[in-house]
């Protein structure tokens, strides 16, 4: 009897232990990263808003963070995928995007990206993030020359935003050696 009643009390707590490890992996496998929750509005879409930075106004995420346009993308399609990516996060929507503070509703879309994802489009721009932005207002990634073509903060028109510079030459890339 006494065996019995510990067997019982081991098999409870192992079921208890995987029931507990099923529920954690599968929030882990379903919940988006700190970066994508914050943006998220309680639809379930993002929120673009425009906001003042030193370029000017410009296109920002949920968390006040410079939104970016990829020279290399073509026909509303993203050419930045794998590494590329891991420095330039694109802007993942899991519902209808949402314009708010200065967007144009009108030029918020999304596209496919090849995992499967949409990514937030404005003006048929796909959008990204850079890591290296860390604080509202942030333009770290203006003008960046990376991963084969340039990267610019996106203006409430939909239009890249270029700095302006002194001597009329290209600003310094910045050294982040990608």
């Amino acid at each position: 009897m006494r065996l019995h009643k510990y067997f019982l009390l081991g098999v409870t707590a192992i079921v208890a232990m995987a029931a507990m490890t099923g529920a954690a992996l599968a929030t882990t496998h379903t919940t988006t990263g700190p970066s994508d929750r914050a943006t998220h509005s309680a639809s379930g879409g993002v929120r673009v808003a425009v906001a003042n930075t030193a370029l000017g106004r410009v296109l920002v995420d949920g968390r006040g963070r410079t939104l970016y346009l990829f020279g290399k993308d073509k026909h509303g399609r993203s050419a930045c995928s794998g590494k590329c990516a891991g420095f330039w996060p694109p802007l993942i929507a899991s519902g209808k995007p949402l314009a708010t503070a200065g967007a144009k509703p009108y030029l918020l879309g999304t596209t496919k990206r090849p995992d499967g994802r949409l990514q937030v489009t404005y003006n048929h721009h796909p959008l990204y993030t850079f890591v290296k932005d860390t604080r509202k207002g942030q333009t770290n990634g203006e003008e960046l020359d990376v991963f084969g073509a340039e990267w610019y903060a996106v203006s409430a028109a939909g239009a890249k935003v270029e700095e302006a510079t002194s001597s009329g030459g290209d600003p310094s890339p910045g050294g982040y050696g990608y």
